[in-house]
């Protein structure tokens, strides 16, 4: 093999900042050793599948046109420009003044992911917090309603020569939701790269001030909406809700994995179950577990992953949220507490999470197909 054809070959590799790696000078060293090939390779992408694509189209070229049986291995390095340049996305990505992000997902609909979120944002904001929410259900939003501000409108603001939206603030908290731009009885019936786009200016559209919890109400499942979010934003960490039923830990064991999948990579601060138990008012003391019993705590242990408590299923829960009043605010019976205490158990990963791990970055794929990003 001679240097002169392995380099003919690199040249049907593709680039996007020039024809062909050769010519783009991405090409840093070859090493000839017998039927063993040694090459050093630039990518101009920091992704991990870019670099792989680039390793697995170099040992293509070089089977094809030169040699099917040699013994190829690829060294890639990232471009100090993609370096630069991935860097500068990652800081536009983060939201001044916002020091944490927190995701609330829920892999099945119905297990009261906005009904714990608003709840633990009100928590949070009495506990001496700076909290904002946005409702990332495009599809169904609930935040307006659960805050009794279905009538208000987000106003236009200057900042920094700007027009930035104004978010709506309910019991403390600052809140944006799509559901302040359409009417009660209007449906919203978007493909995907519409809701992505509203859920993106959501978040960067509007001027949050400074904060110390972001939370994000996300939709059921694993979709649009979830890979949008992180791609346009570094999350602290998530949190997923479940019921104790097997149905829905099914669907939370997913959620969990999304969120823990190699090309997203954000940290899941624990599992949180809600509607653990019945209590009657009659007999407080009486617990009946009508969807099973621990389902979500045992999830946790299987899944390694903290398990942040759990939550009865309670009228006043159901009928504060229907209301526009977070039951969390309800002082002189347990629901505060139950809320205190989770919100304290959240408050207490986001402290060892930033201790342990580095920030969290951005997501840079665009799509995904079951379990396989796609370039």
């Amino acid at each position: 093999m001679k240097k002169s054809d392995i380099l003919k070959a690199l040249e049907k590799v593709g680039t996007s900042t020039a024809p062909n790696i050769v010519s783009g000078g991405l090409v840093r060293n070859i090493q000839i050793f017998g039927d063993e090939v040694i090459i050093d390779a630039e990518s101009v992408s920091p992704t991990l599948q870019a670099k792989k694509k680039l390793e697995v189209d170099i040992i293509t070229a070089i089977h094809n046109d030169v040699n099917v049986e040699a013994k190829i291995i690829v060294h890639v390095t990232v471009s100090e420009k993609a370096k630069e340049v991935a860097a500068n996305v990652i800081k536009g990505a983060s939201i001044p003044g916002v020091k944490s992000i927190i995701a609330i997902a829920s892999g099945k609909g119905g297990v009261g992911k906005s009904t714990v979120t608003a709840n633990l944002a009100v928590t949070l904001h009495k506990m001496g917090f700076k909290v904002g929410l946005i409702d990332a259900d495009i599809y169904g939003p609930s935040a307006p309603l659960m805050f009794d501000i279905q009538h208000a409108k987000p106003l236009t603001i200057h900042v920094e020569g700007k027009n930035l939206m104004g978010p709506v603030e309910g019991y403390g908290v600052k809140l944006m939701s799509i559901g302040f731009f359409a009417k009660t009885d209007q449906a919203v019936v978007w493909r995907g790269p519409m809701a992505t786009k509203a859920l993106t200016q959501m978040i960067h559209d509007t001027h949050w001030g400074e904060l110390d919890f972001l939370l994000i109400d996300l939709p059921p499942g694993t979709g649009d909406i979830h890979l949008s979010m992180v791609q346009n934003l570094p999350v602290t960490g998530a949190v997923i809700v479940s019921t104790p039923q097997k149905v829905a830990l099914a669907d939370a064991r997913k959620g969990v994995a999304m969120f823990k999948m190699e090309q997203i990579n954000v940290p899941v601060l624990g599992i949180l179950e809600n509607m653990s138990y019945f209590s009657p008012p009659e007999h407080p003391e009486k617990k009946y577990y009508l969807f099973g019993k621990e389902g979500a705590q045992k999830l946790a242990k299987t899944m390694e992953v903290p398990f942040l408590g759990e939550l009865p299923l309670i009228q006043s829960i159901r009928e504060a949220g229907d209301v526009g009043r977070p039951a969390a605010l309800q002082e002189g019976t347990n629901i505060p507490l139950a809320f205190d205490e989770i919100a304290r158990n959240i408050v207490s990963e986001v402290a060892k999470r930033n201790k342990d791990l580095p920030p969290t970055e951005i997501v840079r794929i665009t799509t995904m197909a079951g379990c396989s990003p796609k370039k």
